[in-house]
């Protein structure tokens, strides 16, 4: 599916930095919109129903899973999380620079369906950088921080999969690189063709 808008999707292990690095880009950035997903976890902290996710029980995601509401969904830690259809469409349509924060296993579902999705993955500088962040976040129990490092283990080799890599080691440095990836899909010649087509056509480019 071609359209006017750039869709990027930002996946990583538990406890890499996505979710700061992708919140500190959207303050940067006032030409990307932030698509959240839905799921069936319970809040975290100071997240809000709208903000970071839309927070829905089992039963009411499945129903959105046998309406095809969902461009992707998946099981992730035991919670169920998708990505809506419409409000993806809708925003790239119009001409909307979108991100997705959501798994490995949603981003390549994604890919295939929007060839020209970005796929950025995320990595820690270590695995014992990784056990630090996930203990400084003070949310989990000892053994679901070893869950977490487990399925970290299962999740990073995906990387190889992914159009980017950004080693977050320092935050400011792995912040400026994602801001790179985006300005750079952005001059490329496929999506300034179908950004500045009237450019194009005025230069016998089309």
């Amino acid at each position: 599916m071609e359209t006017p808008g750039n869709l990027f999707v930002v996946a990583a292990p538990s406890g890499a930095g996505k979710s700061s690095l992708v919140n500190a880009l959207l303050e940067l950035d006032s030409h990307l919109a932030l698509s959240v997903s839905h799921t069936t976890r319970a809040p975290r902290g100071q997240e809000q129903h709208g903000r970071e996710y839309w927070f829905v029980d089992e039963t009411e995601f499945r129903a959105m899973v046998a309406r095809d509401e969902f461009f992707e969904w998946a099981q992730v830690h035991g919670h169920l999380y998708g990505t809506s259809r419409k409000a993806i469409e809708q925003r790239l349509e119009h001409g909307e620079d979108v991100v997705l924060e959501i798994d490995w296993q949603g981003a390549l579902q994604i890919k295939s369906l929007f060839e020209h999705a970005v796929l950025i993955f995320i990595l820690p500088p270590s695995w014992d950088e990784l056990r630090q962040r996930l203990q400084r976040r003070g949310e989990d129990r000892p053994e679901v921080i070893e869950q977490r490092m487990a399925n970290a283990r299962q999740e990073v080799p995906h990387a190889r999969d992914f159009d980017f890599v950004i080693i977050n080691a320092l935050f400011e440095t792995a912040l400026f690189d994602l801001k790179t990836v985006v300005h750079s899909q952005r001059l490329k010649y496929a999506a300034q063709q179908r950004n500045k087509s009237q450019v194009f056509a005025a230069l016998n480019l089309i």
